[in-house]
């Protein structure tokens, strides 16, 4: 019974061993500059320049100027269990210095892709980190 679940989805996700469809692919990149665009105005919103929101490490450390934390804490983000931690007071913080509350928050960090399109495409302002 469980292979008769599996194997419709199996051939979903792939057409005889070609790997993904061209519409799988389609749709994963708009998805993509989606979300690359939400969080570019996030961070214009903050009068932080865009392009910083495609860079990785340093998206880490304008995010952190954004919340009003500073730079050296980029490195907690790669001490295991350590950035969980920070990762959630971020995400707190940035609810915050948008006028958003607590359980916008939660959302940033269970659900960060709608929250985030949420967020840069919304009328949220940003409030400055000692706002709250």
């Amino acid at each position: 019974m469980l292979t008769s679940l599996v194997q419709p989805a199996t051939m979903l996700m792939q057409q005889q061993g070609e790997g993904p469809s061209a519409v799988f692919i389609i749709i994963y990149l708009v998805i993509v500059v989606v979300l690359i665009a939400a969080l570019w105005k996030v961070f214009t919103k903050a009068d932080k320049p865009g392009w910083a929101s495609i860079i990785p490490i340093y998206q880490s450390i304008v995010m952190l100027q954004i919340v009003g934390r500073p730079g050296w804490w980029v490195i907690l983000f790669f001490i295991p269990i350590v950035n969980l931690v920070i990762h959630i007071m971020v995400m707190l913080e940035l609810a915050k210095v948008y006028g958003k509350g607590t359980g916008f928050g939660i959302g940033l960090i269970l659900l960060a892709p709608i929250f985030v399109v949420i967020l840069g495409f919304g009328d949220a302002e940003y409030q400055g980190p000692l706002a709250h």
